[in-house]
């Protein structure tokens, strides 16, 4: 007579097929946000901010921190398959690190104690998390990275951003005053629409409301 101890409950698999599936299909809602771009008129032409982390961070809130990594991964890769990269695949890792630092500490903190407060913590961390990571791998990682992708030099680069703020004449200029603003919105705008959407979308990702 076979023994059942070491077999998975049923319920256990179904809740992580489902997980999954909620996975995959916040990766592709979050890939298509992706091809909305909104330009903001303090940074050049090839920064535009779009929407995409916002299934991802609802994911992050409702499934897990991990969970929300890995919605980012998905987010990413479709977008491989669907666009390919222009940056021999640079500006598409730096964009799932960039993307990770805005969602990993709100959904850890958020994990700590399932709160509206907590999670308004957590995506103020996040944010300035976001910030401080998005201007290092801009400065370090990014710019070159377009530059190469676009046949330019990095100066041309921030000339391009001088060009919409005169104050811009250097590669720590142009993170200070394009880069950090740039992030600092695209965080709280983030985190707003998660707020007002989470309450209603949880229940179907079986999460908690805030």
């Amino acid at each position: 007579m076979s023994s059942n101890t070491n077999s998975v409950p049923a319920g256990s698999t179904k809740t992580n097929v489902r997980t999954m599936v909620m996975i995959a299909m916040l990766g592709a809602i979050s890939m298509v946000l992706m091809w909305f771009e909104i330009p903001l008129w303090f940074a050049p032409a090839f920064y535009k901010m779009d929407l995409s982390e916002v299934p991802v961070m609802i994911g992050a809130f409702a499934l897990g921190p991990v969970a929300g990594a890995m919605i980012e991964l998905v987010k990413v890769l479709l977008k491989l398959v669907t666009k390919g990269t222009t940056t021999a695949f640079v500006g598409d890792i730096a964009n799932y690190i960039i993307g990770c630092a805005l969602i990993l500490p709100a959904g850890i903190i958020y994990k700590q104690k399932k709160s509206k407060k907590n999670a308004i913590i957590g995506m103020a961390a996040g944010t300035v998390f976001l910030t401080i990571v998005g201007c290092f791998l801009n400065a370090y990682v990014l710019l070159p990275a377009y530059g190469k992708a676009f046949g330019m030099e990095v100066e041309k680069l921030v000339a391009m951003g001088t060009a919409v703020n005169p104050a811009i004449n250097s590669v720590a200029t142009f993170v200070i005053l394009a880069v950090a603003p740039f992030n600092l919105i695209k965080g709280a705008v983030v985190s707003v629409i998660t707020l007002i959407l989470y309450k209603y979308v949880s229940p179907l990702l079986k999460g908690h409301q805030l």
